[in-house]
């Protein structure tokens, strides 16, 4: 049995660009009393709403429970960009689940964009989808590893990567920082809010229910019948579906130790002029570096430069975001160092040992999926169609991600944040030094 699901104060939406631009600002109710339903899935982010919809589109009465508001947490709040495969390179994912694992998970490799893109299609959602994403090498050592990278990708199957030299990366983004880089032509970026309530619409419009402000307490998933209690009710259900992520909770025992919450924070500025936006992202495309500690940037609809970066490990806020963020951005592009600053605000995601997400299940009607380790908007998606297809009876991808071992952070919740923040230092000035 489970119990204190959720830990959250803040029941609304933060303070951020995406917030104040949302395209649905309905409130949907509370739970209140004892219902039933095939699916109890707990989490309004993307890994519910995709696997709530999957399962709304064939037949099943879904009931989702949200502690806060639809899209609350990372998926209402990170950089929106849609960046495809996984946290973890090939090699080290074949050498963890053989050469036919490997090979299944190579497959999926598109899987999460594919998700996106098809359900925006299909439902209408309006989140400013916006096609090619940027991977910029700090160093010439990077490069050469994005080299073998998009080489043994393309061994796999995976195409649809082109290398750019010190030159060529220019045409994409206005600064003389980096030696080169990549374009994933298949990857993009979205307003992730407005993506995350579009995927809550269209799965109330087949039927699923949507609780809002339902802070789950209690979770008995030992019974044949698992039962989610909430503060105001319950739900008895065939299944259940933990999808809270980096605001799981401390007192899912089994889950806990797994996942370690790690804060990032974001700017937006001000409106730029058509001249400054075409300077700094000519193609506007979403771009992110390949340092350990990155930094991640790109156009909003309006032409605001979103500016993202910075780990803390443990998930503490930190005190002042603006002025966390802004020197690596006026370094990069010079010319922001007179734009004002409108929005800024911090979240966590949802970190694992291995940096591959932690799938599974707790008995046989509970299944769970987190840990998505920078790679969230994709992976949740790709997991949320997975987790789906696993209780529709088809498990075989499923069953290759549950099958990965799943390290405890070592140290215990101890030491765990520190020595994390130590290899994250010792990574940083690897990155700085080019080594």
């Amino acid at each position: 049995m489970l119990t204190g699901v959720f830990v959250q104060q803040h029941t609304e939406h933060t303070g951020s660009y995406y917030a104040a631009t949302a395209n649905d600002t309905k409130n949907r109710p509370a739970l209140e009393g004892d219902i039933e339903a095939d699916v109890c899935i707990v989490g309004g982010g993307f890994t519910g709403m995709v696997t709530g919809l999957t399962l709304a589109e064939l037949g099943y009465d879904v009931v989702i429970l949200e502690g806060a508001k639809v899209g609350w947490g990372a998926s209402g709040r990170n950089g929106g960009q849609i960046i495809n495969g996984f946290s973890r390179e090939i090699e080290y994912i074949e050498n963890t689940v053989g050469p036919e694992g490997a090979t299944a998970l190579a497959s999926l490799a598109l899987e999460g964009g594919n998700v996106i893109r098809e359900l925006v299609s299909r439902y209408g959602i309006k989140c400013d989808l916006k096609y090619g994403s940027v991977l910029a090498a700090c160093s010439t050592k990077q490069l050469r590893g994005m080299t073998e990278v998009k080489d043994m990708w393309a061994s796999r199957g995976r195409n649809g990567i082109e290398i750019l030299n010190s030159h060529a990366i220019r045409d994409h983004v206005g600064t003389d920082k980096y030696v080169g880089g990549w374009i994933d032509h298949k990857g993009g970026h979205i307003h992730p809010l407005n993506l995350v309530q579009g995927e809550a619409k269209a799965a109330e419009g087949l039927g699923a229910r949507i609780f809002e402000q339902t802070r789950v307490t209690e979770v008995d998933h030992q019974s044949a019948t698992p039962v989610v209690h909430t503060e105001g009710g319950s739900v008895t259900s065939r299944y259940v579906v933990l999808a809270g992520n980096a605001y799981l909770g401390k007192t899912v025992k089994q889950l806990y130790p797994k996942i370690l919450p790690a804060s990032t924070q974001i700017i937006v500025t001000e409106p730029l002029s058509d001249k400054m936006a075409n300077d700094i992202l000519p193609t506007d495309m979403c771009v992110e570096d390949a340092n350990y500690v990155l930094d991640y940037f790109r156009l909003t609809a309006d032409k605001r430069l979103l500016f993202g970066g910075g780990t803390v490990y443990g998930g503490e806020d930190v005190a002042d975001v603006e002025k966390a963020l802004r020197p690596n951005m006026e370094r990069l592009f010079p010319a922001t160092k007179d734009l004002k600053v409108d929005f800024g605000w911090q979240g966590n995601i949802a970190l694992t040992w291995s940096r591959l997400p932690h799938v599974g299940r707790l008995g046989s009607g509970t299944y769970f999926a987190h840990g998505y380790s920078g790679h969230g908007v994709t992976s949740s998606h790709m997991m949320g169609r997975l987790v789906a297809h696993a209780l529709h009876g088809d498990a075989t991808h499923f069953d290759v991600f549950a099958s990965m071992p799943a390290r405890s952070f070592p140290g215990g919740q101890l030491l765990s944040v520190p020595l994390s923040t130590l290899g994250c230092w010792w990574y940083s000035m690897r990155d700085k030094l080019g080594i």
